[in-house]
C-alpha cells in the first residue's frame, strides 16, 4: 500500500507524540503506512501525490485569521507551504482530510471567512450532518447527530460556493465540509478519545483555550459524555483511499 501522510504543526513532544499514535490507531494504520511530517520544526517536503494514498492534518497551535504581523515566521512559512500544496490537491481532487488546523487551511485556500464568531471551548458538542453528510461515503457509517470533541478559537463563519456543507453544531455552523468529491475538513477532532484530549488539555493549560481557575471545568466537560463515532471517519477514509 502507498504510504498516507500525517502534516503536523504541534511543537510540544507528548501532545504531538501522541497525536500520531491516535491517528494509527484510529485510522488502523502502521507506521510505515503513515509518515509524519513535523512541519513546526522543517520545511514541507515535497509530496508526490502519485506515491501517496492520501493526506492528513492534524490540529495545532496556529490561527488563520490572526493579523500577518502577530504570525511568527514558521507560520507565514507553513501557511505557504499549504497554499502550495492545496493548489494540486485541490486541482487533482486528491483524498485530503484536516482536523481543526486543518479546516483552516483548506477554508483559507478556499476563500472561507475565518474569524472568531464560532469559537468553541474545548468540550464535547452534539454534530448534526447535512443532507449532503447523509449521503456522502465518508459518513456512511455515522449516525445523523454524533457527540464529538471540540476546542478552537477561530471557525469559518462563511464557505464559499466551492464547498459543500456536510456538518454543524448549534455553536458552530461548519463543523464539516468538502472540496471536490475527495478534498474534507472537519472542524471537530475525529482522533481524540478522551486520554487524548486529556493530555492536551494539560499541554495547552496556558495557551488561552480556557481561564487558569478552569482546568478542572474543562476536564470535567470533556467527560460528561462518551465519544466514540468520529474516529469512524478515520478509518472510513482509509479504507476508502489506501491504495
Amino acid at each position: 500500500m502507498k504510504p498516507f501522510v500525517l502534516l503536523a504543526t504541534r511543537a510540544e513532544d507528548v501532545p504531538a507524540d501522541e497525536e500520531y499514535a491516535l491517528f494509527l490507531r484510529y485510522a488502523g494504520l502502521q507506521p510505515e503506512e503513515l509518515v509524519r511530517v513535523r512541519l513546526e520544526a522543517e520545511p514541507m517536503p515535497r509530496l508526490d501525490l502519485d506515491e501517496l494514498s492520501g493526506i492528513f492534518v492534524g490540529g495545532g497551535p496556529f490561527n488563520a485569521s490572526d493579523p500577518v504581523q502577530k504570525k511568527s515566521a514558521v507560520q507565514r512559512r507553513v501557511e505557504a507551504e499549504f497554499a502550495a500544496l492545496l493548489d494540486e490537491v485541490v486541482a487533482r481532487d486528491f483524498p485530503f482530510l484536516g482536523a481543526c488546523y486543518g479546516i483552516g487551511t483548506l477554508g483559507a485556500h478556499q476563500g472561507a471567512v475565518i474569524d472568531r464568531t464560532y469559537s468553541e471551548p474545548i468540550s464535547v458538542v452534539p454534530v448534526t450532518m447535512t443532507d449532503a453528510g447523509t449521503e456522502d461515503p465518508l459518513l456512511a457509517d455515522m449516525p445523523m447527530i454524533f457527540d464529538a470533541f471540540v476546542g478552537h478559537k477561530e471557525a469559518i463563519s462563511e464557505l464559499p460556493a466551492s464547498a459543500t456543507l456536510l456538518a454543524s453544531s448549534p455553536t458552530c455552523p461548519v463543523q464539516m465540509f468538502r472540496v471536490g468529491q475527495n478534498v474534507y475538513a472537519t472542524q471537530f477532532h475525529p482522533e481524540l478519545d478522551v486520554e487524548g484530549i486529556t493530555t492536551r488539555i494539560h499541554a495547552y493549560a496556558e495557551h488561552g483555550y480556557f481561564a487558569a481557575d478552569e482546568l478542572d471545568l474543562t476536564l470535567a466537560a470533556v467527560r460528561r459524555v462518551a465519544v466514540s463515532h468520529p474516529s469512524r471517519i478515520l478509518r472510513a477514509f482509509v479504507e476508502r483511499y489506501a491504495r
